[in-house]
This record gives structure tokens, sequence and C-alpha cells, in this order.
């Protein structure tokens, strides 16, 4: 009987994820592939970081990744460049970073509006206790299988993940994003003065970009390790499959 009412439940009950959640995430997810791809061809354009406004092949790099370049003026101790790839990704990384701020944006308006952050993702100020953060982590580690009410919400780690990704990490990377833009810092100077010039800015977007890439790898391997497809067929449909019974 449990099993009938969880089919029942699974079949007519709300969705685990809305139509605006699925699309915007699918969304997000294309535009984030694009960037990362992207973004690795602007690196190697220039595989140096600096700190302050200005940095260039004639300045001390704050660090630098030993690869070679595409760009023979960018000293790397290499006797070769690498093909140029900067025109299409600029241009990609360009548009696929758009992309993302509309459908952010859209995302957060909808999710404020709906109160969805407050439900789904805000955690309750129990759950915040140094007990409870330390036990989380223990039981990820564990693989403590998850209950069906779990099943049908976020846990703590991935609340707490939700939130820095969507109102800390993405909205950084877009700011710090925008800061190394010319016509941006034109209009509103006061937005790379923040963090003390254009390439801080640059070397600050690049931590965050790992920070973001490491979040896609873990949520991945979690996903992985909570059923693959039935994770990804809940995200495509909005519904949860029927757990199979023991025998």
């Amino acid at each position: 009987m449990a099993g009938s009412a969880w089919d029942c439940n699974a079949a007519s009950g709300p969705p685990r994820h809305t139509v605006l959640v699925r699309v915007t995430q699918w969304i997000t997810a294309l535009c984030f592939f694009a960037l990362l791809l992207s973004g690795i061809e602007i690196l190697i354009s220039h595989p140096r970081f600096y700190w302050g406004e200005t940095g260039n092949v004639n300045s001390a790099p704050l660090f630098q990744f030993p690869i070679p370049a595409s760009r023979g003026s960018v000293p790397t101790g290499y006797g070769y460049v690498l093909p140029d790839q900067n025109g299409w990704s600029r241009s990609l990384h360009f548009q696929a970073a758009w992309a993302v701020v509309f459908t952010g944006a859209l995302y957060v308006l909808a999710g404020l509006l709906r109160r969805h952050f407050q439900r789904n993702l805000l955690p309750a100020p129990a759950h915040l206790s140094w007990r409870a953060l330390s036990a989380a982590p223990a039981a990820h580690l564990r693989r403590t299988p998850p209950d069906e009410a779990e099943a049908w919400s976020y846990n703590l780690l991935q609340r707490l993940a939700y939130l820095a990704v969507i109102f800390a990490l993405f909205p950084l990377a877009i700011w710090t994003g925008l800061a190394m833009s010319p016509a941006f810092v034109a209009a509103f100077p006061w937005a790379v003065e923040a963090f003390g010039g254009q390439q801080s800015a640059r070397t600050i977007h690049f931590f965050v970009s790992v920070l973001l890439a490491l979040f896609l790898l873990v949520h991945i391997a979690m996903v992985v390790l909570a059923g693959f497809r039935t994770r990804v067929r809940a995200m495509i449909t909005g519904r949860l499959d029927a757990p199979r019974e023991n025998a």
C-alpha cells in the first residue's frame, strides 16, 4: 500500500520542479558549458593574471598558467603558439553571458514573486545550528539514503549551495565580467573601482568561474549517487519515479 500511495503522489501530486525551474536550469546549464568552453579559449590567449588596473606582457603577473598561449606576444617559455580562437570564443562568451543574465533575472524574479526561495531553499533557523551543519556532510559521506520527504525537497547542503550560487557566485561572475567591458566601465566607473581595477576584476572572475565549475562537478556527482535517471527525468518532466519495492 505504501508503494501505491507513492505511485499516486508521483503521478498526480505537485511537480518536483516547476516548468520555470526546469526551463531556466537547462538554459543556464547549456549557457554555462558555452561560457566554460569559450572562457578556456580566452584564457589560452593570455594565460597570465594581474592585480590592479593594468597588466600586460611587460608587467609581473600575480600568477600564470604554464601553458602555451595563442598569441606570440605573450611570454610563456614555449617556442610555439596555439591556434588563435579568440574571435569566436569572445563572441560566444558575450552572447552566452547575456543569455544567463536574462534567464537568471527571470528565475530570481519569479522565485521572489512565488516565494520559491523562502519555501524551498531558505533553511529553517533550526537547521542552521552547528549540530545540523556538521551532521549534513557526515550523512552525505556515509551515503545515507534520503527519506521520502527529502526526495520531494532539498537537503541542507543543497539549499546552502544553491543559495550561494544564485545570490553570490553568479552575480559576482556577472559583475566582474561587466567590469572588464570598457563601455560598462565608462558608464559605471565605480563598478570596477570596487575591485581595485580591471585586472583585479579579471582575476576574481577567474576564481569565481572555478568555484562554479567545481559546484557543477559536485552537483553532477550527487545526481549520479542519488539516481541519475530518476533525477534527470524529474528535471525534464517535473515528476519523480516511484521507488521500486524490494522483493
